[in-house]
């Protein structure tokens, strides 16, 4: 690569964490900077370092990596984020793309496309899996209208919201982890369940697991 190339590398599987950072220790002209389990972590991470290269799993407690992505130029414009998944599938990547990420690398992958995508994204490319599907891609590329994104019609503080009730986070404790008062998160809420005409928690739930948002396990 030449010049080193500061990384931030987040995911909140420790043991995974610490394998990937074992393979970017063999990668010349990598330094990994900071590295964290969560997602609103990461974003003020990024904020405080201004790594290269944020390489971010998507299924993070706190704020997904998908969201993190899509406020990484607000914070750092020249961060180039680099998703690290272990989901193949169309919605996924729909997602990311929309989302600004420079690539999307399977968690299945050798340390040789590790590398390679880390080359890629270094020189402003944008790099994707090879076993991601290549009609996947285009499919979502070519479309005249792009297959709608379930997320798309609510605000950055929607999302967030959604993502904390469906971790299981009270008011009170959404409020503090916000910052912001209980009344204004209530009136979040009855808007996001207004928009998506959903009007239970569970509910909710079910549909942050649906867009991706958070996993069955959390």
């Amino acid at each position: 690569m030449g010049l080193s190339v500061r990384l931030l590398l987040a995911d909140d599987h420790t043991l995974f964490r610490e394998g990937v950072r074992s393979l970017l220790s063999r990668i010349p002209d990598i330094a990994v900077v900071a590295e964290t389990g969560d997602g609103r972590e990461a974003l003020e991470l990024i904020e405080r370092h201004r790594p290269d290269v944020a390489l971010l799993d998507i299924t993070m407690p706190g704020l997904n990596g998908l969201e993190v992505a899509s406020r990484v130029t607000r914070v750092s414009p020249r961060t180039r984020v680099l998703i690290l998944s272990m989901h193949a599938n169309e919605a996924y990547v729909a997602q990311a793309l929309r989302a600004g990420i420079a690539g999307y690398l399977l968690k299945d992958a050798a340390a040789t496309e590790l590398a390679a995508a880390l080359n890629a994204v270094v020189r402003g490319e944008t790099f994707l899996s090879p076993s991601i599907s290549r009609q996947v891609v285009d499919g979502f590329l070519g479309r005249v209208q792009p297959e709608a994104d379930p997320l798309a019609g609510l605000t950055s503080r929607q999302r967030e919201i959604l993502q904390l009730i469906a971790e299981g986070k009270s008011t009170k404790e959404i409020a503090s982890a916000l910052d912001i008062g209980i009344k204004t998160v209530e009136t979040h809420r009855a808007k996001l369940m207004e928009r998506l005409n959903i009007h239970d928690i569970a509910g909710l739930v079910r549909f942050a697991i649906r867009s991706g948002m958070i996993t069955p396990d959390r």
